[in-house]
């Protein structure tokens, strides 16, 4: 049908009409795009298509496609520019979405004319080509380029867009590609540290500098006095920060969780035997990361729920994770909670256990989190949209089981983590020694959802008032969920990578004693300090 399209003649076309229209003159359905103009007049456009997008361009401009208004208003912008402007508007059909996304698509290629030859030019075989190789970055930059392909294929809808309007924020230009993020070195890290050695933020157009801190007070310190770009944050510090809860306030955005579970409360030797659940830490002195830390509002729970008062029967001081290991060795804590990493590294020194795994206390609870300051969102919403992308992108690597001994790998090195392959590789499967003589297989020990429910934020913040971090007449706990995690961003973002999260923003969290409905939280906190009397 398509061969009898293309070679129609104009005698035949005229040979069909009615007694109130010439047939050739009504809008018909055109076969190859859908869109309504004859098939025969879509082949000849397609013939006369130039080839390069120079031509292409100012093509379009003769065909009278942009107005003379719109063009001048271009006047201040390079060729480029324009050129780059006015296809995303074609290939987008209006769409904001779909702008962002063949926006995205360009860039990945390494401009226009890139993309322009990764789809119709000479580079075409060489992109192909990457099937016969087995190695991750062929396989992506693969599926990479038939994405970009499917974009310009676009080029052939025949759409006909108006005028040219602003480009939709997060799509335009990077404002800054030379970026400073923040780490610590634990596992709850993976996808900011992996993004690194295994190319997300380069495949973003970023390059990014990781710095590594020891303790969450100076990242906190140091993102208030802007010499960092983002940073990787406990889950609690964003929402602490931005009420001015621990200094002074200083708005932050949780935009993505950057691991679930992976933590874990690890006893020293000298306790076997004599721990058996949480009422047996009394009198204990247990190490956390940070006041405002889920390791700190979990393990208040956990010992509230045995009958413990986590402020009179046990001291809870706050020490840097990588200090953990030494303290607990030289005698100065019994037990802490931390990253599972550290956990972990207790049974593979022999200096202690695992007591329990923080996913058997809050199946699925977030830790830490990717952030940065509301100001400098603001100020860079396309490099932090880029970023974000980055990062969820990692996680979702990642989440993916068969990739886990690759990440650990690639996060071991000292400046990076700087713990033994075995260690991580025990954290990462899931397959590990527990320091009691047993062979654990647990898969989801730690896991890599980056979606930022806000009932994670509800549950948080019932705590913070709980324990008196926070004065119950400020817990909006609706206006904190929805004002400090970007949850919509994350959901548009994993989209555009071709996942597929959730749509609510808020789910029911089963916790080891209680569920909390993230609707009614004022509830959920009267029930807890009923049934525990604190």
């Amino acid at each position: 049908m398509l061969f009898n399209a293309q070679n129609s003649t104009t005698t035949e076309w005229e040979q069909l009409s009615c007694d109130r229209v010439d047939i050739k003159d009504l809008a018909l359905k055109c076969l190859v795009c859908g869109q309504f103009h004859s098939t025969e007049d879509h082949w000849k456009f397609m013939a006369d298509m130039p080839s390069q997008p120079d031509e292409l361009i100012d093509d379009l401009m003769r065909m009278g496609l942009y107005n003379q208004q719109a063009l001048d208003l271009a006047d201040s912008i390079s060729k480029a520019d324009l050129q780059k402007a006015l296809f995303l508007k074609m290939a987008g059909r209006g769409n904001p979405k779909r702008e962002r996304l063949v926006n995205e698509l360009i860039k990945q290629a390494g401009g226009l004319d890139e993309a322009f030859a990764a789809a119709f030019g000479h580079k075409s075989e060489q992109f192909f080509n990457d099937t016969l190789s087995n190695s991750r970055f062929s396989r992506r930059r693969f599926l990479r380029n038939v994405a970009i392909g499917a974009a310009l294929v676009s080029l052939a809808s025949c759409n006909n867009q108006q005028a040219i309007e602003e480009e939709p924020a997060g799509t335009g230009p990077l404002e800054k590609t030379d970026l400073k993020v923040a780490f610590l070195p634990i596992t709850c890290a993976s996808p900011i540290i992996m993004s690194e050695p295994l190319g997300f933020y380069e495949d973003h157009g970023l390059n990014v500098e990781l710095k590594k801190y020891s303790s969450w007070s100076v990242v906190r310190d140091d993102a208030i006095a802007g010499d960092l770009d983002a940073y990787h944050m406990l889950a609690p510090m964003p929402i602490a920060m931005s009420l001015g809860l621990d200094a002074t306030a200083f708005s932050v955005k949780l935009a993505s969780i950057e691991n679930n579970n992976g933590q874990g409360i690890a006893v020293a030797n000298k306790h076997k035997g004599k721990i058996k659940s949480a009422a047996d830490f009394k009198g204990l002195t247990i190490g956390i990361p940070y006041y405002y830390s889920n390791h700190n509002l979990i393990l208040r729970y956990y010992l509230a729920g045995g009958g413990l008062n986590p402020d009179t029967d046990v001291k809870t001081p706050v020490l840097p994770p990588p200090a953990a290991i030494s303290k607990m060795k030289a005698g100065e804590i019994d037990a802490f909670i931390l990253p599972d990493n550290f956990t972990q590294r207790v049974v593979y020194d022999d200096i202690g256990f695992i007591h329990i795994l923080t996913k058997d206390i809050w199946p699925g609870h977030p830790c830490c989190a990717f952030a940065a300051g509301d100001s400098w969102i603001k100020q860079h919403p396309n490099s932090f949209r880029a970023l974000n992308k980055a990062i969820i992108q990692a996680a979702g690597y990642a989440r993916n089981l068969t990739n886990r001994i690759e990440v650990a790998r690639a996060i071991a090195e000292e400046k990076y983590l700087n713990q033994p392959i075995d260690v991580l590789e025990s954290v990462m499967t899931g397959t590990f020694s527990d320091g009691l003589g047993n062979i654990k297989t647990v898969p989801d020990r730690i896991d890599f959802d980056p979606y930022p429910w806000q009932s994670f934020a509800t549950w948080i913040t019932t705590q913070l008032v709980r324990w008196d971090y926070l004065p119950e007449e400020k817990a909006d706990y609706k206006t904190i969920g929805q004002q400090i995690f970007l949850t919509d961003l994350a959901r548009e973002l994993a989209e555009e990578l071709g996942a597929n999260p959730p749509k609510a923003l808020l789910k029911v969290e089963k916790l080891r004693f209680d569920t909390l409905d993230p609707q009614q939280p004022q509830a959920y906190l009267k029930e807890q300090i009923d049934k525990f009397g604190i």
